[in-house]
């Protein structure tokens, strides 16, 4: 049956997975989450340690849980968390499971990322993928690994296992060509081990919006009509050029190799997608990086914005690259080095979300213990 055409519809139809960029128990109790997969061609869901530390601030949605959880006498703050995020991401995985079966197993994904404090430690990030992939025990489950360089290995390892994996915190295209081959590798091991490639999914999250904050005060700092001239165009250039890697990838014979094994590519995902700046368009990230192929991930904000006055679905990457390879030359003539900018980006991308899981552990850690005495406070009556 044909559909009405809307921007959301016209976005789905130019081959771009729409994904939100949220979750919370109160989405999936009110229902919020089936409505959004059901009315706004939502195929899937991304989490971090940001979005995971806001949910458990406010409202009570999880309060039952954590009673539960001191009643069982569960103290480690951790393992809490743990289990909280965990049960999340399982309900949501079990929410977009028709998404999956219908999409054969490339869309319908939840993603879930491991504790950030072990960005740094390959070891540790191959066992917390494997525990978080073994817990919420769902096929359609993505475990995030970010892209540093000491999670390059554990990315491949994971992969080689059958894991399927989100890759996250993507900025520079050096990094990309590196996510890329620990990916083809990971997938040659697994090959190599008997595993069936066909189920093991992969998506490498290049962030985007947050190239503009950078450089933006750097321009403004600038302050020439050259500079001025680039406000805006960082982003969306890094990116375009980030896709024209994907299909130098894509066209290489390493790659047909695999996918004659039947294997399936790993699929750019445009993260960071909500727009900080209000001098520009509020669906700027999605509008200008429309390609087939792609996942654009967003918070419900741009969600909505992209729902009610968005682009018509033209394809907006293919053919950009010169042009977008002029954008990040004017720059670097200007005294902004791209890869200075992306370097410090990921360092602080790191950053923020280990700051962001201090935070959620401080939160659960008081509503454990407020939960202990309301459960004792009950014994006592």
């Amino acid at each position: 049956m044909a559909h009405s055409s809307t921007p959301l519809t016209r976005l789905a139809d130019a081959g771009v997975a729409i994904w939100l960029d949220d979750l919370s128990r109160e989405r999936l109790r009110t229902g919020n989450l089936a409505e959004l997969v059901a009315d706004s061609g939502v195929v899937g869901v991304t989490t971090n340690p940001s979005i995971f530390a806001a949910a458990l601030s406010k409202g009570d949605a999880y309060d039952a849980q954590l009673r539960e959880l001191a009643g069982a006498g569960v103290t480690d703050v951790d393992d809490a968390v743990f289990t909280i995020t965990t049960d999340d991401v399982r309900q949501a995985a079990d929410v977009l499971r028709p998404v999956y079966d219908r999409t054969d197993g490339v869309d319908g994904r939840v993603s879930i990322e491991v504790d950030p404090r072990l960005a740094k430690d390959t070891d540790a990030t191959i066992a917390s993928a494997k525990a978080l992939w073994a817990t919420v025990d769902r096929p359609n489950v993505f475990i995030k690994i970010p892209a540093t360089l000491e999670g390059l290995p554990a990315i491949t390892a994971v992969l080689a296992e059958g894991i399927s994996v989100n890759v996250t915190l993507i900025f520079s295209l050096d990094r990309y060509r590196a996510v890329l081959d620990a990916f083809e590798t990971g997938l040659e091991k697994a090959a190599a081990a008997g595993h069936d490639l066909a189920p093991i999914a992969s998506v490498a999250s290049f962030f985007v919006s947050r190239v503009d904050t950078e450089i933006d005060p750097r321009l403004d700092k600038i302050g020439t009509p050259q500079a001025a001239a680039l406000r805006g165009t960082a982003a969306i250039a890094n990116a375009r050029l980030a896709y024209g890697v994907y299909e130098e990838v894509v066209a290489a014979d390493r790659w047909k190799a695999l996918a004659a094994g039947g294997a399936h590519p790993q699929r750019p995902l445009w993260a960071s997608t909500g727009v900080k700046d209000k001098a520009y368009p509020d669906t700027l990230y999605v509008d200008e990086l429309v390609v087939a192929g792609v996942v654009n991930t967003m918070p419900e904000a741009t969600l909505d914005a992209v729902k009610d006055h968005g682009g018509d679905g033209s394809d907006t990457v293919s053919g950009t690259q010169d042009a977008a390879q002029s954008v990040i030359d004017r720059l670097g003539a200007i005294g902004i080095d791209i890869d200075q900018v992306t370097q410090q980006l990921e360092d602080e991308g790191v950053e923020k979300f280990t700051t962001a899981w201090g935070q959620l552990l401080s939160t659960v850690s008081d509503g454990l213990a407020a939960a202990t005495k309301q459960n004792e406070s009950g014994d006592a009556r």
